[in-house]
């Protein structure tokens, strides 16, 4: 029994020794290793927070620039372990973490796959200028101001006050219109006239009219007779007024009806309604047809 004992602590003592010899070996290694990982972590901090603060006039979304920045965070830390093992010479462990990271990052890939389309499609809604917070879209069979963009998914206010929140990879992947880019906008109003008008006076008339009430880009007013209707010859109006929202666009629209009526009336320009004739032919044999 105490033989073995001796022998045991023997072992135990040569494998001490023996670690402790690696140690002394590898300790300008291990002193690397360990720097590289804290540069690694002070560069992390450091260019996080540097990147997130260039990014605040590029983007106003904060949880996108968090997004970034903790990516970028991770990434120099990642790039900090494997220089670090690779230091020490542990390259085993390193192909075993790259490898065990490669499957976990297809699993998790796979698992959250909507996610990440939503999440992709949030960052380069947020990194391009067509849509910003504020701005009036319509998209996706909904028309409102744009209240967040965030990484799964955008909201948007409608003109009735009803919140709409509609997936970023839906927005990406469908067509969409954003009112806000220019400033400009041109109304389009349709009517008609009777057929006995004076045409060339309905047009003064409808140019005075538009032209007095909107004059913002005036010379660029458009008139044109569109068809011969069943009652009517059809007109169509078209002027630019300044507004970046689809409401103005509206509102423009509906003083423009009411300004060329008005004005049709003062001049005794007539808008028809749509009128029918009957003919009744009347056939009289003599006998009653209720008897």
């Amino acid at each position: 029994m105490g033989d073995q004992f001796k022998v045991s602590l023997e072992n135990l003592v040569s494998k001490l020794v023996g670690w402790l010899d690696a140690v002394v070996v590898n300790l300008p290694n291990l002193l690397l290793s360990i720097i590289v990982i804290l540069v690694a972590v002070f560069l992390s901090r450091r260019l996080s927070a540097r990147i997130t603060n260039l990014l605040h006039n590029r983007i106003k979304q904060s949880s996108v620039r968090t997004l970034i920045g903790s990516a970028i965070s991770i990434f120099i830390l990642l790039l900090g372990l494997i220089l670090a093992l690779g230091i020490l010479n542990l390259d085993q462990a390193l192909n075993s973490l790259i490898a065990g990271a490669g499957v976990a990052g297809l699993a998790i890939g796979l698992a959250v796959q909507g996610t990440l389309s939503n999440t992709f499609s949030g960052i380069s809604l947020s990194i391009k200028n067509d849509i910003n917070v504020g701005d009036f879209i319509e998209t996706n069979g909904f028309a409102g101001t744009i209240v967040a963009i965030n990484l799964r998914d955008t909201k948007i206010r409608t003109l009735d006050n009803n919140l709409v929140i509609i997936p970023n990879n839906a927005i990406s992947n469908n067509p969409y219109k954003n009112f806000s880019l220019t400033k400009d906008l041109r109304v389009v109003v349709d009517t008609s006239v009777a057929y006995d008008s004076d045409l060339k006076f309905v047009e003064e008339i409808a140019e005075a009219a538009i032209t007095k009430q909107f004059p913002y880009r005036a010379s660029d007013f458009e008139f044109y007779y569109m068809s011969f209707g069943d009652s009517a010859i059809n007109i169509q109006l078209r002027f630019w007024i300044q507004a970046k929202d689809r409401f103005s666009l509206t509102k423009s629209r509906s003083q423009a009806i009411v300004i060329v009526k008005d004005a049709f009336e003062l001049n005794g320009i007539d808008i028809p309604f749509p009128i029918r004739s009957l003919y009744v032919t009347s056939h009289d044999d003599g006998k009653n047809p209720l008897q």
